[in-house]
């Protein structure tokens, strides 16, 4: 392709801005008050502004034809009823609710958006809003000095992604992973700019290629498309939680996963046969090794065909699946968009005679070359469409699936530009657009299709769904893995802040192939890799036919040592991780933090992109180079415990840390609490007890809550569910912890444990008033039943 010539860098290529004809929206000609907004009439066409909340604002404006408030399917939320005053007078209008002003300059417009104490938060400056003359649509913004800027989903490169220009385009990318490789498979129009410890978010709503520039200009950066709408919404925070709250309050929040979700997964492509399956398995339970999940590539289909199995490779699925299941193993099946062109494959008959694929405007279906060959695609934008897909996974849940992966869906196309042609119509529920246009949300829609029919067919259990391709809202359907990434020490660096921002996004629930998916991995790198993933929100070993295999095993019992053990980590973490996902599903804050998130004022957190907090008081600081035993850990404020040894490290200063190949850095705040269960073989095997870690800490108060409900079906939407509070006190050798549940719900274990880290000789323990007497004393430890 032209692209990757030199032509790239032709001169005559420079030409978007100058012979685009950049053209701002000019003046203000009236303005009127509208429920919970206004709308400025413009020389460029009617600007509406829409609070949704008191701190949540809308701006949109077409300067192509009428201006419409319709949303894409990214937003589920409704605006609420606003209090808001209104100002209009000779230079300006200003439109106040509780904790936002807008203030709108009349000529030209310029648009600046402030909190209730004056803070600027968004401002145009020298440039405002405006369109070139091929129907391109710009919005240029003020940049301070102290801006970084975090989100923007699955990107590579560095956490702050100030300095980088980014392109949202859902694209098939196998190699290479590279800082410079964009886009990937994901698009999630949205960031966070953190200035001096506040925090403002924007999330511009437009399904067309966009393109976020923080590297052009010195003091502005921008944000557009190459059609569509000006639409994009500002979070007033202040703090980056309360972006992220206010960002998935519009777009939505993930639903808690079925417990094994969570657990450790194992991957191939493929594995091609019930044989392979079975040894597969067997070879995990013999070892000890805990697993959750196995997943089937596309070797498993018959000839590439979705819902089939090749019958001479897998006899018996429904058999294979119910045996897997009964020793705590699930089966994950890979399902494509692409529907093979077979006039005798059923799918493909009821696709062609439901008008149910994608097709040009004159009315002849779209082809396209993905695995099973020429093959057409459903067109997710319908609901009716949509509806047929979701229901054809009952070839899967009677088999008794209950996870399905869903790849390719950017769509990929074998072709030159990777993807469906530009000139397929959608229809839209009856309102067509072009590919061009709905590209970005093609996984997004499939991924709605796959989760709700699971749903529906699952009498009560949760689905999991995970998928390769998306835009915002993504994951309130499945969680997200980021791609075919590679077996080199790179990629197991690049993955930390790709999953840490795809968190900021609203995306809590994802992670990279453990061991990378294509090349070669040893066992040095897959041991350090595994240790990574215990702590990653989504934790799977992945990698491709034709290299190095990467079970736990492959590389000698040096290494399977270390990998199980980290495995088995995961499990023992799992109470504690299940409480931070539902989390998640309440406010939308990550698993997977970076440290700027809990410390946005310490300057220090930034930056730091090869570390990374598991909620808000552990932080893990990985070994991410071959052949290192040592490396720098920041740590902020307080005092952190080193979680294998008790040593004590002092916040706010940077250490340098001994870690062999099989320690994987983890400190624990003092005077916090980490709560496990027992280590098992799998998530179908119950806790018998949970114990909370208490490491003491002086003159400290800290918070957490335990949460625990069936792990399997929806009954916690109806509150069955308990919420353990729990708030402990300590100071001058004395603890008061007050427990408060929240819920009636009966957990399977019966016993809940204290133990207390690093007090003295004498502690003295209340709980909810009562004083406890030491069940059990250690050398380091005191033990009480709660």
């Amino acid at each position: 392709m032209l692209e990757d010539t030199s032509f790239a860098i032709h001169p005559g290529q420079k030409k978007q801005m100058e012979n685009g004809g950049f053209n701002e929206i000019g003046k203000v000609i009236k303005f009127e008050t509208a429920p919970n907004g206004a709308t400025v009439q413009t020389e460029s066409g009617d600007l509406k502004i829409v609070f949704y909340r008191s701190d949540i604002v809308r701006f949109v404006l077409n300067p192509f034809g009428d201006t419409i408030l319709a949303s894409s399917p990214a937003v589920i939320a409704e605006p609420e009823n606003v209090d808001f005053s209104a100002e209009d007078s000779d230079e300006d209008i200003l439109l106040q609710s509780a904790k936002l002003a807008v203030r709108i300059q009349k000529n030209p417009v310029r648009i600046t958006v402030s909190d209730c104490d004056g803070n600027v938060l968004v401002r145009e400056a020298g440039k405002g809003m405006g369109y070139t003359n091929s129907k391109e649509i710009i919005c240029f913004k003020e940049m301070d000095v102290a801006d970084h800027f975090y989100g923007f989903g699955e990107k590579t490169g560095f956490l702050d992604k100030r300095g980088e220009k980014m392109t949202m385009w859902n694209t098939d990318v196998y190699a290479p992973h590279n800082p410079e490789t964009d886009p990937l498979y994901q698009s999630v129009p949205y960031f966070m700019t953190l200035r001096n410890g506040r925090a403002v978010g924007i999330f511009f709503d437009n399904t067309f290629k966009t393109t976020f520039d923080f590297k052009t200009e010195e003091n502005d950066y921008s944000f557009g498309a190459e059609g569509g709408q000006i639409d994009y919404y500002v979070m007033c925070g202040p703090e980056p939680k309360n972006v992220l709250e206010q960002y998935t309050a519009l777009t939505g929040r993930i639903p808690i996963p079925p417990k094994w979700a969570i657990g450790y997964h194992q991957s191939r492509y493929s594995y091609g046969s019930e044989q392979e399956v079975r040894e597969l398995a067997n070879s995990f339970l013999e070892k000890g090794i805990p697993l959750d999940a196995i997943y089937l590539d596309i070797h498993y289909m018959d000839e590439y065909r979705v819902f089939t199995f090749d019958r001479d490779r897998f006899p018996n699925p429904a058999r294979l699946v119910g045996d897997l299941k009964e020793k705590g193993i699930r089966i994950v099946p890979i399902v494509d968009p692409g529907v093979k062109e077979d006039p005798e494959y059923k799918i493909y008959q009821e696709g062609i005679r439901g008008g149910h694929f994608c097709k040009y405007i004159e009315g002849n279906i779209y082809f396209g070359d993905v695995w099973p060959g020429n093959s057409a695609f459903p067109d997710f934008t319908s609901s009716k469409v949509r509806e047929w897909w979701g229901e054809k996974h009952h070839f899967y849940t009677n088999l008794g699936i209950e996870g399905i992966w869903n790849d390719m869906n950017e769509p990929a196309v074998f072709n030159e530009t990777k993807t469906m042609d530009l000139k397929v119509i959608h229809d839209n529920d009856s309102d067509p657009k072009t590919h061009r246009e709905l590209h970005n949300l093609y996984g997004l829609m499939m991924g709605q299709a796959t989760y709700t029919g699971l749903k529906k067919q699952l009498e009560g259990k949760r689905p999991f769904v995970l998928t390769r391709a998306g835009y915002s809202g993504v994951q309130r359907y499945a969680a997200v893995w980021t791609g075919d990434n590679r077996s080199f020490w790179e990629h197991l660096q690049m993955s930390l802040p790709m999953v840490m921002n795809l968190g900021l996004s609203g995306i809590a629930f994802s992670g990279p192939d453990v061991g990378g998916f294509a090349h070669d991995a040893n066992g040095e790198l897959l041991a350090r890799w595994t240790q990574v993933g215990a702590f990653t929100p989504y934790f799977r070993n992945h990698c491709a036919i034709g290299f190095a295999r990467q079970e736990p095993w492959s590389f000698g019992e040096k290494y399977e040592k270390i990998i199980k053990k980290y495995i088995e980590l995961r499990y023992q973490w799992l109470p504690h991780l299940y409480s931070l996902f539902a989390e998640a599903h309440r406010s939308g804050t990550p698993v997977m933090r970076p440290l700027m998130l809990e410390y946005p004022h310490d300057a220090n957190t930034y930056h730091l992109s090869d570390q990374f907090m598991v909620g808000d008081n552990v932080i893990v600081a990985p070994i991410m180079q071959p052949g290192t035993e040592h490396r720098a850990v920041y740590l902020p404020e307080g005092s952190w415990i080193d979680y294998w040894t008790g040593e004590e490290w002092a916040g706010g200063q940077h250490h340098l840390i001994k870690a062999g190949l099989d320690v994987l850095p983890i400190f624990i705040k003092k005077g916090s609490l980490v709560v496990q269960g027992n280590r098992k073989q799998s998530t179908k095997i119950k806790d018998e007890k949970v114990t909370v870690h208490l490491y003491y800490g002086d003159n400290t108060d800290y918070s957490f809550k335990l949460y625990e409900d069936d792990g399997i079906s929806f009954d916690y939407e109806h509150g069955k569910c308990l919420t353990k509070e729990m708030n402990v006190a300590c100071q001058n050798g004395k603890v008061e912890l007050t427990i408060t549940d929240r819920g009636d719900f009966q957990p399977e274990w019966k016993t809940l444990e204290l133990v207390i880290h690093g007090a003295g000789e004498n502690i003295f323990v209340l709980v909810n008033g009562v004083v406890k007497t030491s069940h059990k004393k250690q050398e380091k430890t005191f033990t009480f039943l709660l």
